[in-house]
């Protein structure tokens, strides 16, 4: 809501939430000015269908395979921002996500929202799934490598996350006192965002990949840093790498190559769409060293759900979305 509100061509007409069904919004978000005569309402399709066209869900895993296909079928375009519909079988979605999914005949046609690599496929979409907030670190760091056909199998991603990333919820884990001055890496091999980051690298690798990725939760409020570990030989050359790079990102709008040398911080892209890439080869030892910065809350989740938006209404790309980060 706080990117539409700049957003020249879209009105927010229709805005739900099951817990704060009747509150207006400027009761729980002073900062949304915008929205202040506007009040959240309990979702009912009928009327989400009468009141809007295109419709954001951004329900619970498990929750938004309830609401989406009523819209579809009504003739809405959905952009999902669940897990409900980013990984293609059904079966490795209830491995991951512990539920049956109920909706699997919507996986074949459900589009990844990472623009930078699926653009095409977004013009014509009818239902977007907006890829996990490391994924999305991720995948830009390592996805113009894969590409390029250089092996991935034996990458390390070591990416750490501020603790928005784990929603409103109340969990001991994110209470102020248990996460301040601490940093602490969880859901080692069995992060749900695995499976994933290594589907979508073996799609643009045209090759299965295998990678270690660790997470970490850092106490500050927004923001992920991906830092990726390549084992690529000695042969690779930093000309190669930097060709890689900003010839696959020449006509991306979002993604900052700060090149050889220079690494990206949380702080410079909070608030922001935007991606910062920095790298490093080890000549001597053969590792190429890539990271990644975004905002988790941003770029990694609304910032591209509204950029696939754009795209799929045939608008400019970065419409609404060119503001930088907020620093310091």
């Amino acid at each position: 809501m706080r990117l539409l509100c700049q957003h020249p061509s879209v009105e927010v007409a229709y805005i739900t939430a099951h817990t704060y069904a009747g509150k207006r919004v400027e009761e729980l978000y002073p900062h949304l000015q915008a929205y202040r005569e506007m009040r959240f309402q309990a979702f009912r399709p009928e009327e989400a269908l009468q009141e809007a066209e295109f419709h954001f869900v951004a329900l619970p895993h498990g929750e938004a395979m309830e609401v989406v296909p009523p819209l579809l079928e009504g003739g809405a375009r959905v952009v999902d921002l669940s897990a409900d519909y980013r990984l293609a079988d059904p079966q490795e979605y209830a491995r991951w996500y512990g539920k049956e999914h109920r909706s699997p005949d919507l996986l074949p046609s459900a589009v990844y929202g990472l623009p930078e690599f699926y653009a095409s496929d977004l013009r014509d979409a009818r239902l977007v799934a907006v890829p996990g907030c490391y994924p999305t670190a991720a995948l830009l760091a390592l996805g113009p490598l894969a590409m390029r056909g250089y092996p991935l199998d034996g990458c390390i991603i070591d990416a750490k996350s501020g603790l928005s990333g784990a929603g409103r919820t109340l969990s001991l884990t994110s209470h102020f006192a248990q996460a301040d001055e601490s940093v602490k890496p969880y859901g080692v091999g069995s992060h749900r965002h695995t499976p994933e980051i290594e589907g979508r690298l073996s799609e643009l690798s045209f090759r299965p990949v295998r990678v270690s990725f660790v997470p970490h939760l850092v106490p500050m409020s927004r923001g992920i840093l991906a830092t990726c570990y390549l084992p690529l030989g000695q042969e690779v050359t930093s000309r190669e790498v930097s060709e890689a790079y900003e010839g696959f990102y020449a006509g991306s709008p979002f993604v900052v190559l700060l090149g050889e040398g220079r690494f990206p911080e949380t702080k410079c892209v909070a608030g922001s769409n935007y991606c910062h890439l920095g790298w490093h080869l080890d000549r001597e030892r053969g590792v190429l060293v890539v990271a990644s910065a975004i905002d988790n809350l941003v770029k990694g989740a609304s910032g591209q759900a509204v950029q696939c938006m754009n795209i799929m209404m045939g608008w400019e790309e970065s419409l609404g979305l060119e503001a930088p980060g907020v620093f310091p």
